[in-house]
């Protein structure tokens, strides 16, 4: 039997492993890329790896905001791209997942197939190894909670304390011996305890047949949109517009609410050195569109989240699309950016405070640079999402409204630190009243482990006294250690954020 291809420096086909990844910041250069075709492969590269001392890397989607994967200390990266099989398992009564299918490709396939879906983001380019690790969420999650809450099984590559790598199948079975490492794996991100070969996705007490055993999402979704001139929008302006947006959150988020079919996103942009006047910000909302009152549903929730803002607007007609092709435009929308990216995040349990949104203002509009985009973006959380107990999944953040996405992008090397700078210090200035970070409180609920930033471990950006592992996994940080101690115990998995 053939092992997996595996490609060093010098390989021709090397260069195109290196820039495969979707932040240029960080290009990877191992000793080599080892392209995995089954659990086989994983389990015999790690062997060698640890036997011959190298450091170890995975990667499926290759979309990562830090250099978890291009560390210079790593000297094999195990690429899943060709572990992209999606079928189902009816031993385990299960829909059998592999770590490499991006994320588009798995909705097609899950739906196309078998009508159902799991309530992951939207992208052509994240692969569902990365994301279900962190938890995963998506336009669906109001509705049907997080990714990983529809995590049944999952398959993983280890290495004892003797040095052995092995496989192991870990379930939600409370009664199984691997049911913690199951657990981990809920939310505490990739690149901790070992390498997932496959994932098992049955929602939580769903019977029956393929059809039944997870989410069904609708048939139709309704979606609007409203653009905001960046000209119109004063101070004033941008308070009632993005306090509007909060309050209509933090009214609208229980597991019980009429809209927990609706996914909204308010995405402020920065205003950059080859603006001209432009755009200021964009409202969109999707709504499960087969209600009979979608329509006013609809209607009504855009009135409540812009009804006080007194500033030019433009309202799009709403149009209603099938669930899937309404997530193939959504997912084109938020794959644009390209080139180097810095990301941050946050948790909100309540919308921003008038003092924030004066600093959001000041600093979108009030200074250019070297950027191509710089956008905040609020999307909805809640609801289906809060159902679920702090500590039933790794997943911590469990009664937040809303999450907060702060990116920039740009695509000259040389204005790296500029761009960051400028990064960080909105950031700052955002949670200026709790040490520079979305510390954990009646309003915060610090930071999505998926939008992965090691500022929070750096204390010239984390001023608050909290460690970064609170921000990230809160009261679960304690079991995911002893978790760690049990499953890598030779700490062959690790990162600049990864579980100690």
């Amino acid at each position: 039997m053939s092992g997996p291809a595996r490609i060093a420096a010098g390989d021709p086909r090397y260069e195109d492993f290196v820039v495969r990844g979707d932040n240029a910041r960080f290009p990877p250069r191992p000793d080599a890329f080892v392209l995995a075709r089954s659990t086989e492969d994983v389990v015999r590269t790690v062997q060698e790896a640890v036997r011959a001392g190298q450091r170890i890397a995975v990667r499926s989607g290759g979309h990562c905001y830090e250099d978890f994967v291009s560390d210079p200390t790593v000297r094999v990266v195990i690429d899943l791209a060709a572990m992209d099989r999606v079928g189902f398992d009816a031993e385990r009564q299960a829909f059998a997942v592999e770590p490499g299918v991006r994320l588009m490709d798995l909705y097609r396939a899950l739906y196309l197939g078998w009508g159902v879906t799991v309530p992951g983001g939207a992208s052509e380019l994240v692969g569902i190894g990365g994301h279900l690790l962190g938890g995963g969420y998506g336009p669906l999650s109001r509705r049907f909670g997080a990714c990983s809450d529809h995590l049944y099984a999952v398959e993983v590559v280890v290495v004892d304390a003797d040095g052995r790598a092995r496989a192991v199948v870990a379930t939600r079975d409370p009664a199984d011996p691997n049911h913690d490492l199951w657990w981990a794996h809920t939310g505490a991100g990739g690149g901790n305890f070992g390498v997932v070969t496959r994932y098992w996705l049955r929602s939580p007490g769903a019977e029956g047949g393929p059809g039944d055993l997870l989410p069904r999402p609708p048939a139709s979704v309704l979606a609007s949109s409203t653009v905001f001139p960046r000209e119109g929008l004063t101070r004033e302006a941008l308070r009632a517009l993005v306090g509007g947006h909060g309050r209509w959150h933090e009214r609208n988020s229980a597991p019980d609410s009429p809209y927990a079919g609706l996914f909204s996103g308010l995405v402020l942009f920065a205003v950059a050195p080859q603006d001209d006047p432009g755009i200021g910000a964009i409202l969109f909302n999707h709504l499960d569109g087969t209600g009979a009152d979608a329509e006013e549903l609809l209607a009504r929730a855009v009135r409540e989240m812009t009804g006080d803002v007194d500033a030019p607007r433009y309202d799009m007609p709403v149009e209603r699309a099938p669930w899937l092709s309404t997530m193939v435009k959504l997912a084109r929308a938020q794959d644009g950016e390209s080139g180097r990216h810095k990301i941050k995040s946050a948790y909100l349990r309540r919308g921003y405070t008038d003092a924030q949104i004066d600093t959001i203002h000041d600093h979108l509009w009030g200074d250019g640079h070297a950027f191509s985009s710089a956008t905040i973006s609020l999307q909805s959380y809640g609801c289906a999402a809060n159902a679920v107990a702090p500590d039933a999944t790794a997943t911590a953040q469990r009664d937040s409204v809303l999450r907060a996405l702060y990116l920039t992008s740009w695509a000259d090397p040389s204005t790296d630190e500029a761009n960051l700078d400028w990064t960080r210090r909105l950031y700052r200035d955002v949670y200026a009243a709790t040490g520079g970070v979305p510390l954990p409180d009646d309003r915060n609920d610090g930071c999505y482990i998926n939008f992965p930033d090691v500022d929070m471990a750096d204390p010239r950006w984390n001023a608050s006294g909290t460690p970064w592992q609170y921000l990230y996994f809160k009261d679960n940080h304690p079991r995911l250690q002893q978790i760690k101690k049990r499953w890598d115990p030779l700490t062959v998995f690790s990162h600049a954020l990864s579980v100690q």
